[in-house]
């Protein structure tokens, strides 16, 4: 049972825009109350325009640490006082935390929740083929890295932001290759062949085709976010039939993406682990603690999906 509120109880929260549909408070509140802090975390929408306000008030109202989502990732770097390595060398930043004589640390959790369920692959001079070039994109290539991966290449719509996501990665990762949407077909062309769909060992979703959205007052998903999918059928098709295709999205789940690998043979993994360890690992820097319930964590998610 959650902690009663009263004047002693801290805040802890997700900022994003949209943030409605978030299942972190849910995860997050199971684990304070089998922990006994008494902290509440809420699920907290943050404009784009008004993210550097709503930051300094959370700060001056003793915040005790925050979690950040879509799209503020990477604007939220910038209003931190201080950032791990691993959040400068990604430029991108989903974990806050309050440091002493005021400000924020800034740290990249993303990057050991993407890793958990991948740790006993294989995975050294494999390939991969990571959909996306944002913030999410970031913290993935950079487990990719850590992994061993071979060769990683990014495919995404925007070739401006494609082009500064290989500036800013490239230096340390020198295995990234850019590449345009366009030529994900093109499996025969010797110099994006190594890119391809057909050759990935592993293809991972970080744009949000595909995520639900939040349900209207009747409880109905949109059928038209529950049909999407990043990948064409004819993409779909070109994915060889051990590669593993991982879908950031939990909600739905499965997502279409992952529908559509199953049937054609492919292993696949969803977003919800990756959002457990991200949140035990961000919930381990708030409270000092070593261990933190992850397997509640886990259920509480899971009993809010069902």
């Amino acid at each position: 049972m959650p902690l009663p509120i009263s004047g002693r109880t801290a805040l802890v929260g997700v900022l994003g825009d949209p943030v409605r549909h978030s299942l972190s408070p849910a995860m997050h509140n199971a684990a304070l109350a089998e922990l006994g802090l008494e902290w509440a975390y809420l699920a907290l929408p943050a404009p784009a325009a008004d993210l550097a306000t709503v930051v300094r008030g959370l700060e001056a109202m003793g915040c005790r640490g925050l979690s950040v989502t879509i799209p503020h990732k990477q604007a939220v770097a910038e209003l931190c006082r201080e950032r791990s390595p691993l959040a400068q060398r990604v430029g991108a930043v989903n974990t806050l935390v309050p440091l002493d004589g005021g400000g924020w640390m800034g740290t990249n959790t993303d990057v050991e929740g993407f890793m958990a369920p991948l740790r006993h692959g294989p995975w050294q001079g494999k390939r991969a083929l990571v959909l996306g070039c944002g913030g999410s994109a970031r913290a993935v290539v950079a487990g990719l890295v850590e992994l061993g991966f071979g060769a990683i290449t990014v495919a995404a719509r925007r070739p401006e932001a494609l082009a500064a996501f290989a500036q800013t990665c490239g230096p340390w990762a020198p295995q990234l290759t850019p590449l345009a949407w366009g030529d994900l077909d093109s499996a025969t062309d010797t110099a994006l062949a190594h890119s391809s769909l057909r050759q990935a060992d592993l293809v991972v979703n970080t744009t949000p085709i595909g995520m639900a959205s939040a349900p209207d007052p009747a409880g109905a998903m949109d059928p038209a976010a529950l049909k999407a999918c990043p990948l064409n059928p004819a993409q779909l098709d070109q994915l060889g039939p051990g590669a593993t295709v991982y879908d950031l999205i939990y909600t739905p789940r499965p997502t279409q993406l992952l529908r559509e690998a199953a049937r054609r043979g492919c292993p696949t993994q969803d977003g919800l682990e990756m959002l457990v360890q991200q949140g035990a690992a961000a919930l381990r820097l708030w409270s000092g603690l070593e261990t933190v319930p992850t397997d509640a964590m886990r259920t509480a998610v899971e009993a809010a999906l069902a």
